[in-house]
């Protein structure tokens, strides 16, 4: 294993999933311990789609489910995400045809997962490090489920503790910041 990030190493499986695992000592936030685990909250039924389907079907897709996200995976394996930022700043902004582009295009890669057995201390670390505000879930390279930092902060007021601890300790990422200054206050 190859250090990522401070704290973090980095497992690569195939399909392109970047899997990252902790240096536990460099997650103690003193006090703050949760027993909490990813799968305790996570959404299971989570809307994939094929990397090869047009930009234009993929958000057809996202109104019809009325979700921000979708999972891009190929032969059934999970690739890639795609979100409603992906399609405003790489399809939109930059006039690209919906129709014409495929979800491969601009989808947001390498996909970076959460085990369902992880605490969700340390997937709000893990989010913050990475500056994303949504984890798909992944066990034995098959998708298990979904948890965004929104599920963390509504979930309940210990999760609201450790994200103030975290942001105490790290400037909060810019995307991540109306959500964190509207749940933690």
């Amino acid at each position: 294993m190859k250090t990522l990030i401070s704290g973090y190493k980095s497992i690569t499986s195939l399909g392109g999933l970047t899997i990252l695992s902790s240096n536990k000592e460099s997650l103690c936030l003193g006090e703050l311990e949760m027993s909490l685990k990813v799968e305790d909250v996570m959404v299971e039924d989570v809307v994939t789609v094929e990397a090869d389907v047009s930009v234009k079907r993929a958000v057809e897709m996202m109104n019809k489910y009325e979700i921000g996200c979708l999972i891009v995976t190929k032969r059934g394996k999970p690739i890639g995400i795609v979100t409603e930022r992906d399609m405003l700043t790489r399809v939109l902004a930059e006039a690209l045809s919906p129709e014409k582009t495929k979800i491969a295009d601009v989808m947001s890669r390498p996909l970076i997962v959460a085990d369902p057995h992880m605490d969700l201390e340390e997937a709000a670390r893990l989010m913050f490090k990475m500056k994303v505000k949504k984890l798909p879930v992944v066990s034995n390279d098959k998708l298990v489920g979904l948890v965004t930092l929104t599920d963390l902060a509504r979930f309940q007021p210990q999760v609201i503790k450790i994200l103030k601890k975290i942001q105490t300790m790290e400037t909060t990422p810019k995307r991540m910041k109306k959500v964190a200054d509207y749940y933690v206050v």
